[in-house]
């Protein structure tokens, strides 16, 4: 007889464990089946072991750059790749066997294997085989199955020549000539990471700038930083065709009309992603997909099946996991009858590990002007920073962006050491509805660089003092 469930939640990624812990908590007896290990791709092979080789690129970048001006001696720097790949990897084998004792702690039954319905209130599951080993009947069932790699026919990944982000996270070494097509945030993590390593990158992105949702002047800085760094840098321009002759990768790229062909010895397709919708059983149900994305009410994340919910990257963007693990909460919350607020969506902080790191919040200004807003718009650079000059990280700055009418933060963009650090002190802000003056009245700690909030606030309406 199939074991009975209070709520079952299909994937254990950070949509799903952070649900089925939260379930545990509300009272529910909960399960969460995943075939793989949890923590989904964010810890296993993306957030977390990605951050580990980024933190290595900038260590050895701050060693190799800055070691003379902090008064530190290094003679014959050199790195052991095989070492930088290692550690991030142990990483993420610690951080998914914390999940899995929290999911224990939690007192949630855990079951390893990909979970298919039979009906709306029973998942069949199947081994890797594809042999069933198990089944399992819920009052509920959250899907949080994720997402995966966007692959489109002119750039065909075969994982060893042209790959994903997966394979970027473990080559053997690094290659010589190394593209990256889709400059979002993970192209632009592993543009640098590759770049910092010795590889000679070049960036191609299809629209007008590089990092193409973050606001305009946050791109264009970032760009200008990476071509410093020795990056070449295609926007505006697409892949006709990537084919693999040899040992090489041959791009035929369009831009302004006009073909160019280069050689690389690996090529990242970086495009975008697209939900793991395929092989669950959703047609066995009748759940409604668009665009291989399930639909929802985002009050609830319930679909068009009554006991039926979905929850993360597989419901579309923003495909960040931040908000996959916002909206489980929020999903079992309202499942059990809590008073709870919907997402706003309008005040999700969006970050980029590269460096100089970018992160934002809200409107761009782009985006604020479409709206017709009148604007104060305060900028404060890291150069009239003393905690910057002091800790040698000079590059970028803050933006705030407000209403002019009623003094409201409409959006914040940083550019610069700890920006996605800094981010949050505005989520707060903003959650809080913040105005110019309350952010310039709170006093902030001396030396930060959490002063250049403060100080891009006071630039906006002529008071500020370091500039």
């Amino acid at each position: 007889m199939s074991k009975k469930y209070e709520i079952a939640i299909l994937g254990g990624g950070p949509a799903g464990y952070v649900t089925a812990i939260r379930a545990s908590q509300l009272g529910f007896k909960t399960v969460v089946v995943d075939k793989d290990n949890l923590g989904g791709i964010c810890l296993n092979w993306g957030c977390i072991p990605t951050k580990s080789l980024l933190k290595n690129a900038e260590f050895y970048d701050n060693i190799k750059h800055n070691a003379d001006e902090f008064g530190i001696k290094v003679d014959g720097l050199s790195f052991d790749f095989s070492k930088v790949i290692k550690r991030s990897r142990d990483i993420s084998s610690r951080i998914t066997k914390n999940v899995e004792m929290l999911i224990k702690k939690n007192k949630i039954d855990r079951i390893r294997g990909f979970g298919k319905f039979a009906n709306k209130n029973q998942l069949d599951i199947f081994d890797d085989a594809g042999k069933q080993i198990d089944s399992i009947t819920a009052d509920k069932i959250i899907i949080a199955t994720g997402a995966r790699t966007r692959t489109i026919p002119p750039i065909p990944v075969d994982q060893k020549f042209i790959i994903t982000s997966k394979e970027a996270m473990s080559l053997d070494e690094v290659p010589k000539e190394f593209a990256v097509i889709g400059a979002g945030a993970i192209g632009i993590e592993f543009a640098y990471f590759y770049s910092i390593f010795g590889a000679k990158v070049t960036i191609i992105e299809m629209l007008d700038n590089i990092l193409p949702i973050e606001d305009k002047e946050m791109s264009q800085t970032l760009e200008k930083s990476f071509k410093k760094r020795g990056m070449e840098i295609f926007t505006k321009t697409t892949v006709e065709k990537a084919v693999v002759k040899g040992n090489k990768v041959h791009l035929t790229l369009i831009q302004n009309g006009e073909k160019k062909e280069l050689k690389f010895d690996k090529v990242l397709n970086a495009i975008g992603v697209t939900g793991n919708v395929e092989g669950i059983g959703l047609e066995n149900i009748g759940v409604e997909v668009f665009k291989n994305h399930i639909k929802v009410d985002k009050k609830n994340y319930q679909t068009n099946v009554e006991n039926i919910f979905a929850i993360g990257d597989v419901i579309g963007a923003p495909w960040l996991a931040h908000v996959a693990s916002a909206e489980g909460i929020h999903c079992v919350e309202s499942i059990k009858g809590l008073n709870v607020h919907p997402i706003n969506y309008d005040n999700i902080p969006g970050c980029t590990y590269c460096q100089p790191q970018v992160a934002s919040i809200g409107l761009t200004e782009e985006k604020a002007k479409e709206k017709g807003y009148e604007l104060k718009i305060g900028r404060f650079p890291f150069m009239a920073s003393g905690k910057a000059f002091a800790i040698g990280e000079r590059e970028g700055f803050v933006k705030l962006i407000f209403d002019a009418k009623y003094g409201e933060l409409l959006g914040a963009h940083i550019i610069g050491s700890e920006a996605t650090e800094l981010i949050a002190e505005i989520g707060i802000a903003k959650s809080l509805e913040a105005t110019a003056e309350s952010i310039i009245k709170t006093i902030h700690a001396h030396p930060t660089l959490s002063e250049s909030v403060m100080e891009a606030a006071a630039q906006a309406y002529g008071e500020a003092i370091h500039i």
